[in-house]
């Protein structure tokens, strides 16, 4: 299976310059460097609160750090994740019997881990091969592609989840569409996240 890695590998261009995966590939690689901006820039906006603080006037802000993950319930056949103050959903994942705290972000394309997780993991940042290139709200910075033997979260259990490690520039782990995607099927509601393994 070829990985998303090599997609960007400065040996696959074309003469004409295009890159030999064809324009539907060239397309697809956009519109995932796209959307990981999108996630990182969502990221960088959960990780404060900003309301304003009524006992110094409108004018003074107050900054509320982000709440831990809300406690995920679930019934026989679905796993639900509490929507936090913050209107994000944030969930405890546990991989390989390693809790990692994620913001569930249905604009990634992929699970994106921080190097600190992938780090508890098991997989040494170092040691990782960073060919693939993304773009975040930070700048233009490298990922790796791993696999990861299985995610579950609050009871939906996916196996063989693709995921990236961001090498710089992303503060929390994303839950993306390389996990959601493979459950059968995950609802937003105005108080929680539905799973459905």
């Amino acid at each position: 299976m070829q990985t998303c890695a090599r997609l960007v590998s400065p040996d696959n261009k074309a003469a004409n310059g295009r890159y030999a995966f064809g324009e539907a590939g060239f397309e697809m690689l956009k519109f995932a460097m796209l959307t990981l901006v999108a996630a990182v820039s969502a990221v960088g906006a959960a990780q404060t609160v900003v309301a304003l603080d009524p006992a110094r006037g409108a004018s003074a802000l107050v900054a509320t750090l982000r709440e831990a993950p809300a406690p995920a319930m679930r019934t026989a056949e679905t796993a639900a994740i509490a929507k936090a103050s913050d209107g994000h959903y944030w969930a405890q994942g546990d991989i390989n019997g390693a809790s990692v705290r994620f913001l569930v972000d249905t604009g990634a394309s992929a699970v994106a881990l921080t190097p600190a997780d992938a780090q508890r993991l098991g997989f040494e940042p170092a040691d990782l091969d960073y060919q693939q290139k993304v773009l975040t709200a930070s700048g233009e910075t490298r990922a790796a592609v791993i696999r990861l033997d299985a995610i579950s979260v609050a009871g939906a259990r996916v196996t063989d989840v693709e995921a990236l490690v961001i090498e710089k520039g992303l503060e929390s782990s994303l839950l993306g569409m390389s996990y959601l995607g493979r459950l059968s099927r995950f609802e937003a509601t105005q108080t929680s996240l539905i799973l459905r393994p």
